[in-house]
């Protein structure tokens, strides 16, 4: 059983008014709320979409 690395992110700021492919990122990291708080898997794919919405969002552990 290998343990995964996860990252813990917040949505700070809110997707209205953004571009369309920022509210997928949002949606596509499983945000449905502000300042709600979810934990998904390091892979490149999330990575990219953390990084894509960076000034949104807030890395609380890795």
């Amino acid at each position: 059983m290998s343990k995964e690395k996860t990252l813990k992110i917040k949505l700070i700021k809110s997707g209205i008014g953004r571009m369309k492919s920022h509210k997928l990122c949002i949606k596509g990291l499983g945000f449905k709320k502000l300042n709600q708080t979810v934990t998904i898997i390091d892979t490149p794919s999330n990575r990219g979409m953390v990084n894509k919405i960076s000034d949104m969002v807030e890395v609380l552990e890795s």
